[in-house]
């Protein structure tokens, strides 16, 4: 890889931390485009397994920052992200038997779908004491095992799957889904990522470049977070526009490599 090559993957690593701790999600459909788009990453199934690593871990930096301002309900995550590991893994051996640029037009369909959860549920102001229990855990165990399925499958470490998800299951406020959502965002972006290391799949030095630009843009991005969460549906707003954004940019991509238009 050239210098270029290696700055502009600091530059995104830097976005999509950033990213991650705005919003908990977001970090994915952003690495995976700006990794085939920006930094130049040929292959679609290289450019999903690097990310996924360095998702996973600027996901586990901005856990951190969020766990210091207590924004994590750790046994709800905890539930969420067990089912999902399972999920996960599955889910990364059938995706990498699809074609690239088609798993890329397929997640595109994906976001829009989230972000028009994402804008219904703006409104939900959540309820700050929920807590595991025998009432919301079937849900919540079924919702990580299904979020964990598609974030393997497309390679991702399914934060803006996650927060409708654990929002929908227990009726958390966005900013506590948010900080909880990073739990799983990193044990799937683990689990997709040693599934495409152990085929190869995994360019490891721009996984450390982009590691070290989201660590910078992580810490922003929470204080960001903290300050936006008094704005009733802000958070929404923001994640689901940027999904919309992304979205139609890489149909547009993907429709050309494919011949659609």
């Amino acid at each position: 890889m050239t210098t270029l090559q290696f700055l502009l993957g600091a530059l995104a690593g830097s976005a999509v931390g950033f990213t991650l701790g705005l919003v908990g999600g977001g970090g994915s459909i952003l690495a995976v485009p700006l990794m085939v788009y920006l930094v130049g990453v040929d292959d679609p199934h290289v450019a999903i397994g690097t990310s996924a690593l360095a998702v996973a871990a600027n996901a586990l930096i901005g856990l951190t920052n969020h766990a210091r301002k207590r924004n994590v309900k750790w046994r709800c995550a905890a539930a969420f992200a067990t089912a999902g590991v399972v999920g996960a893994w599955f889910g990364a051996m059938f995706g990498k038997a699809v074609d690239g640029q088609k798993l890329l037009a397929l997640f595109a369909l994906l976001m829009l779908a989230v972000a028009g959860l994402m804008v219904r549920s703006r409104g939900r102001e959540g309820d700050p004491a929920v807590v595991l229990n025998r009432g919301n855990a079937p849900r919540l165990l079924g919702s990580g095992a299904t979020t964990g399925l598609l974030s393997g499958f497309f390679g991702i470490g399914g934060g803006f799957l996650v927060v409708p998800g654990l929002i929908a299951s227990t009726g958390m406020p966005i900013l506590f889904a948010v900080g909880s959502s990073l739990v799983a965002v990193t044990a799937f972006g683990l689990t997709t990522a040693l599934s495409y290391a152990g085929s190869g799949l995994v360019a490891w030095p721009l996984a450390a470049i982009f590691v070290g630009g989201g660590a910078l843009g992580s810490l922003f991005g929470t204080r960001l977070a903290t300050r936006l969460a008094d704005r009733k549906g802000a958070l929404n707003m923001v994640l689901a526009g940027l999904i919309v954004v992304v979205a139609l940019y890489m149909l547009y991509r993907t429709a050309g490599e494919l011949g659609w238009i």
